[in-house]
């Protein structure tokens, strides 16, 4: 997979949250909400129409402001994950709000079937 940043600083964030010092089902809800992200992101990236990845995009950002008042709750605002997320945020806004491009897998697929397929 080509370098994706908003992949990586996913994984980063989603690295943070495992050093934070917090106990209880928000400890469990942040582990998981902060690993949805990544998840949804590569998912999303994976998925030939538009609408799939917007979908999938949307669905990682609202994982992320989920994290952020996971961590708003715990009183945790200065960790090095509150500002990673501040960081992810913006780039998961960027991509929900771009000019997305079909997947060129799915070009490729189009394109290899005969008439028949069709």
């Amino acid at each position: 997979m080509k370098r994706f940043i908003t992949l990586d600083l996913a994984i980063k964030f989603y690295e943070e949250v495992l050093e934070i010092d917090a106990t209880g089902n928000l400890k469990d809800q942040l582990h998981r909400s902060a690993s949805s992200i990544s998840l949804n992101i590569a998912e999303g990236n994976a998925k030939a129409s538009l609408n799939e990845k917007r979908h999938f995009f949307q669905t990682a950002y609202a994982s992320l402001r989920e994290c952020q008042t996971i961590l708003k709750l715990l009183k945790i605002t200065s960790s090095k994950a509150a500002q990673t997320a501040d960081q992810l945020g913006g780039c998961l806004y960027r991509l929900v709000n771009s000019d997305l491009k079909n997947s060129p897998n799915f070009r490729r697929a189009k394109s290899l079937r005969g008439p028949s397929d069709i």
